[in-house]
């Protein structure tokens, strides 16, 4: 819905279901937003005044919530609550005087968000897909499900279904079939000869495009220095090398003093990504830089680690300098994944602002696992994302989830001479209970480091407003509508304040005079 928010805001008026009645149908009542939070909407029945006593969150995209003359258009029944049924003798005098000039949804706003959710991945598409055991290499993998534009990835050699990896489907992770080979990726053959039936390849033109690079001139070299984001532990910028140049602007990035003799866990980033940076970005943006492991002269200096191992930086001038006008501030709330444990999207916050880089903190637990995340990655989402979508949101972690969490980092503290045998199969977590991640084992030169596995993932089915009942209703008027093919977000009510006892009325939509963005208002208006 990023590109149909336009102004839904304050005091935008809707029919919603009446939760104070006691009939035995479903009965509605207009509404209006007093504060919004990402999709959700604090709403307050019209006639409440400054009272805030029957105030109610949903989910403003949800399938209960109608623009004004919905109801009259469906048949549908608007009740005054209960609490304040006996306020006013003529209700109908009452909303026209209340709603006129007021704004409400275009009548397509539920089309839009249905269309907003059409999503051009299917299951039974191929990918090439990030191996999460060897991250220098893709492997084959078949979409599973789709909820919300993240996909459930199984690979396609998986022998029961079970070896699987979630991500959006916009995420860097993912490439049509071949891609690997156009530009020079390892990839790890399946044992499969043929495509399964029903299986085909993902069309390239639905993939994430990648900023056009001239390579031509100056560009990266094997061996220059810079700092990255650790793809295993995203709570750090680290030292990093370039490990070799691919086509079309990819490049093979190590962590210095973590890498695998055989460079299974290089990692593809884009020379546009905003996940590498400069040598000394950190300092300038008083990040702390994490050295190479077991590198003991500390305070790390560029200066001297490049002198010593007779390197030099890459130059300043490759690297993404766009930063777009994200709006992001620190203390906002958010839906974030666990990009560690990547099925989990957990209640999130932003902490820190560092041009277009995001420091997300996952509520409840310790700064840790935090993750700095750029502005525009698609595992954001807005508060209420989930719930829209129908996908499992982990709340906040508990006082006793970070305690068993806290004894289990200690117990790994303590085997730290210890080596990391390699992948292993993590118990599901309950709801609220966030694993620890890969990225927190102990790990020495030489040894193997991977993504997380999960397991499948069943979100809840979206739960939609409990069923209304009512005490007395009086019935809706006629209505007649008039669709215009460019709608602008909201539409301004303008009713006239006369109104009797008894009178029909039609409502009609129309263009106002009034312009915003390019796009026509649009009100209702009273026919006599």
């Amino acid at each position: 819905m990023g590109t149909c928010w336009g102004d839904i805001s304050e005091n935008v008026r809707v029919e919603v279901p009446n939760t104070d009645c006691s009939l035995p149908t479903k009965v509605f009542w207009i509404a209006g937003i007093i504060k919004l939070a990402g999709y959700n909407a604090l709403l307050r029945y019209e006639g409440f005044e400054n009272d805030s006593g029957l105030d109610f969150w949903c989910n403003i995209c949800g399938s209960d919530i109608h623009p004004v003359g919905w109801c009259a258009a469906s048949g549908k029944p608007l009740v005054p609550p209960r609490t304040i049924q006996h306020k006013y003798t003529n209700w109908k005098a009452f909303l026209v005087k209340r709603l006129t000039g007021a704004k409400t949804l275009p009548p397509d706003f539920s089309q839009k968000v249905s269309e907003s959710m059409q999503y051009p991945f299917k299951p039974c598409m191929r990918v090439e897909v990030v191996d999460k055991r060897h991250l220098c290499r893709t492997r084959v993998a078949v979409v599973e499900s789709v909820i919300g534009g993240r996909l459930r990835l199984v690979y396609e050699d998986s022998e029961d279904r079970t070896d699987d990896f979630w991500c959006h489907m916009h995420s860097p992770l993912i490439h049509h079939i071949g891609w690997s080979r156009s530009i020079g990726h390892r990839f790890k053959r399946s044992d499969i000869t043929k495509k399964q039936d029903g299986h085909f390849d993902t069309p390239p033109h639905l993939f994430a495009k990648v900023k056009e690079v001239d390579q031509s001139g100056e560009w990266f070299k094997e061996g220059m220095k810079l700092e990255a984001i650790d793809p295993l532990n995203l709570s750090t910028i680290c030292v990093a090398t370039i490990r070799k140049v691919l086509a079309d602007g990819f490049l093979m990035i190590g962590i210095d003093g973590s890498e695998a003799a055989d460079g299974s866990d290089w990692f593809c980033y884009h020379a546009t990504s905003p996940s590498i940076f400069p040598v000394g970005f950190c300092e300038i943006n008083m990040i702390e830089l994490t050295p190479p492991r077991g590198y003991t002269k500390l305070p790390f200096k560029w200066f001297d680690y490049l002198r010593e191992t007779g390197s030099i930086a890459a130059p300043v001038k490759l690297f993404n300098k766009d930063v777009p006008n994200h709006g992001f501030r620190v203390g906002m709330k958010l839906e974030a994944v666990d990009l560690m444990e990547p099925r989990l999207i957990c209640v999130a916050t932003v902490t820190r602002i560092i041009h277009r880089l995001l420091r997300i903190h996952f509520d409840g637990w310790e700064e840790e696992y935090d993750q700095w995340v750029d502005c525009e990655s698609p595992d954001l989402y807005p508060v209420g994302w989930c719930q829209l979508t129908g996908y499992q949101l982990q709340p906040p972690a508990s006082q006793s989830s970070r305690e068993s969490q806290s004894g289990s980092s200690k117990q790994k503290k303590k085997a730290k001479s210890q080596q990391y045998k390699g992948h292993k199969k993590k118990r599901k977590m309950p709801v609220g209970k966030k694993p620890v991640s890969l990225s927190s084992l102990p790990m020495s030169g030489g040894v193997r480091r991977s993504f997380s596995g999960d397991e499948e993932l069943t979100p809840p089915p979206y739960r939609a407003l409990p069923a209304q009942t009512a005490l007395e209703a009086f019935p809706p008027p006629s209505t007649s509508q008039e669709f215009r093919p460019s709608l602008k977000t909201v539409t301004t009510l303008q009713l006239k304040d006369e109104l009797l006892d008894g009178e029909d009325y039609n409502f009609l939509q129309g263009a106002s005079d009034q312009e915003s963005n390019g796009s026509a208002n649009f009100y209702i208006k009273q026919e006599p």
